[in-house]
């Protein structure tokens, strides 16, 4: 380690739990499973995977949203997405969309497949108090935008958002510019291999393993990450992650804190209880979507 730097330890393990979302689409929670459960600015992390379209097929038809950020990140599959603007954007493997809710929006997600495998995962974003309002938008960020950097050992990444700090540049990700500012990485990692990577003290930062097993630390005293389990990071300017002996397969995340009170009421996440009441009586009266003024 260098001097002046400090490896940011793991200090809490989240582990994932199986539920379901949507009309009935099997999934595994982590981050989001309980108010006790976030890691500001990110309120929930979802992972689904599965070859038996009875896990996924019914998808997540139309729904609401105000307030935050929905980060859907597709490994394998075809959905479609459809909104109240008329929107729509076919989500094929390795595409992503980033879609902010702010004000509202009214979307569904529906898979295009009958067969074969859906996996990827699905994460939500705090909003600051004075842009939770704003007008809805989403971004579609096809494969061939992501940049895939290889890594020391015969890793590689996927940088969905924020820079990568590699041996020979920086790298940036299609995702830039916002309040929190947030760093969206996919790390795979052949067995033995070890991940660093540099990262703020300002930002709060956490692991998802999807393949494989981790130990997330510094040599000596790192703790082992194990599969479908989110690992909650401490202070410090770096992250070092190992893979076991059979590789290692996960997300890093990290945002700048909002530090704000947080109000959540299914898919509406507000900052009091009278905000709160306020979406669901514009959502019953049809003023969700509508344009502020």
């Amino acid at each position: 380690m260098n001097a002046g730097t400090t490896t940011r330890a793991l200090k809490r393990i989240i582990e994932s739990v199986a539920t379901s979302d949507g009309a009935g689409v099997r999934l595994r929670r982590s981050l989001g499973q309980s108010p006790y459960a976030r890691l500001d600015p990110f309120l929930m992390l979802d992972e689904f995977s599965s070859f038996d379209a009875n896990d996924y097929i019914a998808g997540f038809p139309a729904h609401p949203h105000r307030g935050f950020e929905t980060v859907t990140y597709l490994l394998d599959g075809h959905m479609l997405h459809e909104d109240h603007m008329g929107n729509r954007g076919d989500l094929k493997s390795g595409a992503v969309q980033w879609m902010s809710a702010g004000r509202g929006i009214i979307h569904s997600e529906m898979p295009q497949q009958e067969h074969g495998r859906m996996r990827g995962f699905q994460l939500w974003i705090n909003l600051p108090a004075r842009e939770k309002m704003k007008p809805a938008g989403y971004r579609d960020i096809e494969p061939g935008e992501i940049p895939l950097i290889d890594l020391p050992g015969g890793g590689r990444a996927k940088l969905i958002a924020g820079i990568f700090v590699s041996q020979e540049r920086d790298v940036a990700g299609p995702i830039q510019g916002l309040t929190t500012d947030p760093l969206y990485v996919d790390v795979e990692l052949p067995a033995g291999a070890a991940f660093v990577q540099p990262l703020s003290d300002e930002r709060n930062a956490f692991i998802y393993v999807f393949e494989g097993g981790a130990s997330v630390g510094a040599t000596g005293t790192a703790r082992t990450l194990a599969t479908h389990s989110a690992g909650l990071l401490g202070p410090g300017d770096r992250v070092e992650v190992g893979a076991g002996p059979e590789g290692a397969r996960f997300l890093l995340l990290a945002g700048k804190p909002l530090g704000e009170p947080i109000v959540q009421h299914g898919p509406f996440v507000m900052n009091t209880r009278e905000e709160i009441e306020q979406a669901i009586r514009d959502y019953q009266s049809g003023d969700l979507t509508k344009a502020a003024g």
